[in-house]
């Protein structure tokens, strides 16, 4: 079926190691052969994709948006939509064509890795109504709050997000990128002491090695950090890895592919519609969305339910239906 609209296409050139840009002209064809009428910008620099999808929804009434990146592009691109405001974001149509380096998202739903297989999923449209979290942070002590669709993550999991963000720009992004972050991260990181409440309710004080607050199960290019996670249930799934040996982690490292180191004695699992995480302040916890380094803590997280529509493959789009 050829589109009577035109989609918006937003491609960060940098995305996968610059892949996005180098394989652009071979996804254009693609779209083109598969009857997209489609209208493409390029973003220029970090967070410039907010402000040009708010911008472009506004004054050009887009409905249906690809992010041509990996999930820090669909991260900005789910941001923009919700920033602007001629339209309910559960009323645009948002997919990925994915050229990043972890694909997180894309993994929780199986979706193929070639170009031409996703680009026949985004013309059949099939959609999920996924949550959403908001994040409120500090950066520096500026308040400021951030969208995400995938996993948050605090403690080590940010300090290997930012290692991996700074791999990334000196072009050496990757797959592998993730692990070598892990492992040398593991030497310069110091557990962190944090109080978690749900709700009005404290559910957790100690120190933490790792925290993982979200909607999906993966991140890290293939961590299963959150396996019980669903991802239009209304709740936040939480994992939280207490104070461990480094020893101990690197014995178990491989369990955080599968998801089964959740049972282990460290580590302890909520799920709820919000959370506060507090630190001492001589002790940051510090912040990642989809990837993307943030800021810092105090935090508080609310779950948005079904508040945005995602295209995704048909099958796990009824997977997923009520």
């Amino acid at each position: 079926m050829e589109n009577t609209t035109p989609w918006l296409v937003i491609v960060n050139p940098h995305a996968g190691g610059s892949k996005a840009k180098s394989d652009w002209p071979k996804i254009s064809r693609l779209l083109l052969e598969a009857g997209f009428q489609f209208d493409v910008h390029f973003s220029t620099h970090p967070h410039h994709i907010i402000d040009l999808v708010k911008q472009l929804i506004e004054t050009k009434n887009y409905d249906k948006i690809v992010a041509v990146g990996g999930d820090g592009t669909l991260n900005e691109v789910v941001n923009g939509v919700f920033k602007q405001t001629r339209i309910s974001p559960d009323k645009v149509k948002v997919g990925l064509i994915t050229v990043g380096t972890g694909n997180d998202w894309g993994r929780m739903y199986e979706m193929p890795k070639s170009y031409q297989k996703q680009i026949k999923i985004l013309l059949k449209q099939h959609t999920i109504l996924q949550d959403v979290g908001r994040v409120s942070y500090l950066h520096d002590t500026l308040s400021n709050h951030r969208y995400f669709v995938n996993i948050a993550g605090m403690g080590f999991d940010a300090l290997v997000a930012k290692k991996t963000n700074l791999l990334k720009i000196r072009g050496s992004g990757g797959p592998l990128s993730y692990l070598y972050s892990l492992v040398t991260g593991l030497f310069q990181f110091h557990p962190v002491h944090v109080t978690l409440q749900r709700d009005d309710e404290e559910v957790f004080s100690g120190s933490v090695f790792s925290m993982s607050i979200g909607i999906c199960k993966f991140n890290g290019g293939g961590m299963k950090q959150l396996p019980n996670a669903i991802p239009n249930d209304g709740l936040f799934d939480v994992t939280i890895i207490k104070k461990m040996r480094k020893s101990k982690v690197l014995r178990h490292i491989h369990q955080v592919y599968d998801g089964s180191f959740i049972h282990l004695k460290e580590v302890a699992t909520f799920t709820g519609k919000s959370f506060t995480i507090q630190s001492e302040p001589a002790h940051k916890a510090f912040l990642e969305t989809d990837g993307e380094s943030l800021g810092h803590s105090p935090l508080f997280f609310e779950i948005l339910p079904k508040a945005i529509l995602l295209i995704i493959k048909k099958k796990a789009a009824k997977q997923y239906t009520d």
